[in-house]
């Protein structure tokens, strides 16, 4: 109880304040959209350079914690991908995005308060080696099996290039890339520059989450109810309880499977809705699942943590 009234509760407060200030109209869409803008296109880039840069790559970027997670996410990805075509017979574009929606974890906007509150700042560092590789993995994977499908005989390159284009021209990837190029040449940055990325920082994380907030307030349980909570199922449960069994395999040792379990076990991020709306396909489901995984975490981010102790 402690874990749920300290670690998670004050986390989805802040986003309880942006829902509140949507519904009751101090907040207007364009507000929203702006605040989500520059928290996605500007703070967070800078939150993920700064961690990036002066991460120990050999210490943090160990392929057993790399492999645990994306194991687990992969899993994920197969069991909504399939489930959604065998089990509730949706076409295979639908398919792609849901299995998307379970494949993509709201790591940064979830995880890193979360995982902070819980163990401290400190414990931060297989987070930010995960977040490194999730956005490109988590696309790459999700645009090649989409592009594939839709291309349907068109060839390769223009499926490469889709996919290319997707990618590195999302900010988040660039702000993780250039953080590498710091951290591997050792360039300098000078301390006023980074003076201004601090201060960028620390209003990544609490803006972030008001704004999601009021996304939030936009979403509406709409549907095939089922299918979301398929999705609910396979985010909060299969793909934490496959990292935690492959951490157990490969020796993850506590602080590594701590981060790993728990990034895994967040709801699906906003970045599903925009995938799903990229294609316009399952958009519906895929809205419905964020809004409702992510009420649903409350309770099972609670259990995570008395798991992992």
């Amino acid at each position: 109880m402690q874990a749920l009234i300290e670690v998670i509760l004050p986390v989805f407060l802040v986003m309880g304040f942006g829902y509140a200030a949507r519904w009751r109209g101090l907040f207007s869409d364009d507000a929203v959209d702006a605040l989500m803008k520059f928290t996605q296109n500007f703070a967070i880039p800078c939150l993920l350079f700064l961690a990036i840069s002066t991460l120990d790559l050999g210490a943090d970027f160990d392929p057993a914690l790399l492999g645990s997670f994306y194991t687990g996410a992969t899993a994920g990805f197969l069991a909504g991908l399939f489930g959604a075509r065998l089990l509730f017979k949706r076409p295979w574009e639908d398919s792609v995005a849901i299995g998307f929606s379970c494949l993509f974890s709201n790591s940064v906007l979830l995880g890193l308060p979360i995982t902070e509150r819980a163990y401290g700042a400190d414990a931060l560092g297989p987070n930010y080696a995960i977040i490194a590789v999730h956005a490109p993995f988590c696309y790459i994977l999700g645009l090649s099996v989409m592009e594939t499908i839709r291309a349907r005989g068109k060839g390769a390159a223009a499926t490469v290039k889709a996919i290319g284009r997707a990618v590195f021209n999302n900010a988040l990837v660039i702000g993780i890339a250039l953080g590498f190029a710091v951290n591997l040449t050792g360039a300098p940055v000078p301390g006023v520059l980074t003076g201004a990325l601090e201060m960028m920082r620390s209003a990544a994380l609490p803006a972030a989450l008001f704004g999601l907030g009021g996304v939030l307030y936009r979403y509406r349980p709409e549907g095939d109810l089922r299918t979301v909570a398929y999705v609910c199922a396979v985010s909060l449960v299969l793909h934490p309880l496959v990292v935690l069994g492959m951490g157990g395999m490969t020796g993850l040792d506590q602080g590594q499977m701590r981060s790993a379990v728990l990034t895994a076990s967040m709801a699906p991020g906003v970045n599903t809705y925009i995938f799903a709306n990229l294609y316009g396909v399952a958009k519906r489901v895929a809205a419905s699942a964020v809004l409702i995984a992510t009420a649903s975490s409350v309770i099972t981010i609670w259990l995570w943590l008395a798991v992992l102790g």
